[in-house]
C-alpha cells in the first residue's frame, strides 16, 4: 500500500507541474515571434475614400526561434490585427465604425491554426483605411499590434515596427490653388516648367496659406536636410527605406516648425530683389517682412536653385538680418 500510495503522490505531483509548465510555453512562443509591416505598392494617399485611395500594408510574422511557433489567424483579419496611429501633434486616429461594429456584434469568428518551422514567415495585406478613421492630411506615425489568440484575448499581442503614412490633401482642397491640378486622377500638383523666381514666389504663398503640400512642391527635401553636417552623414549611412523615413520625419519636422526655423517663418509680405540663373543654377533674392509686436523685422532671403528634368527646385538658401521698421 505504501508503495501505491508513494506512486499516486509521485504522479499527481508530475501532471501538477506539466500543468504548471503550460504558460511558460505560452510565453515562450511570444519571445520566438516577430511581427513586421511595411507599405504594399506605395501610392500618393488622400484622406478618406478606403475603397478607392486604400493604404495597403503587407504584414509578416516571423518565426526568430529554434522551436516551432503556433498562433491562430482569423479569416476575418480585424480579429488578428490593429493599427495603431498618431499624428504630429501625438493624437491617436479613432477607430473606423465598421471595426467597431464587428468587434461589439455577437459573431462566430473562424480562425486557422498556423505552424511556422524556424525560419519561415507567414504574410498577408491589409487595408489600414478599414481599420483608421483618416479625415485630414498630415504625417501619420503607425504601428501594427498581432493577436496570436486573436482579439478576445488582446492583452496577449505583439506589437510591429513603425512607419511614416503621410497623407496629402484631397484633390478638391488643393484646387484652390493657383497650382495645376488634373482632375479625375491621382496625379495632383504636378510642377511645371516654371522660372526660378515663379518657383520661390509659389512656394512663399503657400506658406502663407499654410499649403504643405504646395509648398514643399519645388523643394529638394533631400538637399535641405543635408544642409545640417549631422543629418547629411546619417542620411549617407543609412538604406533606403531609412532614407525615405528620415525624409518623412524631417518634413514632420518642418511642419511643427522644430527645425529649420527660418525656411518655414511666415513672412507678412515679400519683394523678389534679383533673379539670376544659368542653364542649371541660379539665385534668387528675396526682401521678407516679419510683423512682430511693435515692430516690423526685415531680412533678406538668397533661395539656390537648381534644375532636375526640367524642373527647377529649391535647394538651400541663406538669411541676411536688415533691421527693423
Amino acid at each position: 500500500m505504501n508503495i501505491k500510495r508513494f506512486l499516486l503522490v509521485v504522479i499527481s505531483v508530475s501532471c501538477f507541474f506539466a500543468y504548471a509548465q503550460v504558460p511558460e510555453k505560452s510565453e515562450q512562443k511570444l519571445d520566438n515571434a516577430e511581427v513586421s509591416i511595411k507599405f504594399y505598392d506605395r501610392t500618393v494617399y488622400y484622406p478618406g475614400d478606403s475603397e478607392n485611395n486604400p493604404v495597403y500594408v503587407y504584414i509578416t510574422v516571423s518565426n526568430k526561434g529554434s522551436s516551432t511557433l503556433r498562433f491562430k489567424i482569423a479569416d476575418d483579419k480585424m480579429f488578428s490585427v490593429d493599427f495603431i496611429a498618431f499624428n504630429v501633434k501625438k493624437m491617436q486616429l479613432p477607430s473606423t465604425q465598421g471595426l467597431i461594429r464587428k468587434r461589439t456584434t455577437n459573431q462566430t469568428v473562424y480562425f486557422r491554426e498556423i505552424s511556422l518551422e524556424p525560419g519561415e514567415e507567414y504574410s498577408f495585406r491589409e487595408n489600414l483605411k478599414e481599420y483608421l478613421e483618416i479625415k485630414d492630411p498630415s504625417i501619420y506615425y503607425v504601428e501594427l499590434r498581432f493577436y496570436p489568440e486573436l482579439y478576445r484575448n488582446k492583452n496577449v499581442n505583439l506589437t510591429s515596427n513603425r512607419l511614416s503614412l503621410e497623407i496629402r490633401p484631397s484633390p478638391s482642397a488643393a484646387s484652390s490653388s493657383a497650382l495645376p491640378v488634373e482632375t479625375n486622377t491621382v496625379v495632383v500638383l504636378q510642377p511645371e516648367d516654371i522660372s526660378p523666381d515663379r518657383v520661390v514666389e509659389q512656394t512663399i504663398v503657400a506658406r502663407q496659406k499654410s499649403l504643405w503640400d504646395q509648398f514643399f512642391l519645388y523643394m529638394d527635401l533631400e538637399e535641405m536636410l543635408k544642409r545640417d553636417p549631422s543629418r547629411g552623414r546619417k542620411y549617407n549611412l543609412v538604406s533606403a527605406d531609412e532614407r525615405a523615413d528620415m525624409l518623412r520625419s524631417f518634413k514632420a519636422d518642418l511642419m511643427l516648425q522644430r527645425i529649420d526655423n527660418d525656411i518655414v517663418a511666415i513672412p507678412s509680405k515679400f519683394k523678389i530683389e534679383t533673379t539670376s540663373y544659368s542653364q542649371t543654377e541660379g539665385t534668387v533674392k528675396v526682401i521678407e517682412w516679419f510683423k512682430n509686436d511693435n515692430f516690423m523685422e526685415r531680412k533678406r532671403y538668397t533661395y539656390y536653385v537648381r534644375q532636375r528634368d526640367g524642373i527647377w527646385q529649391i535647394y538651400d538658401y541663406t538669411v541676411d538680418n536688415l533691421g527693423t521698421e
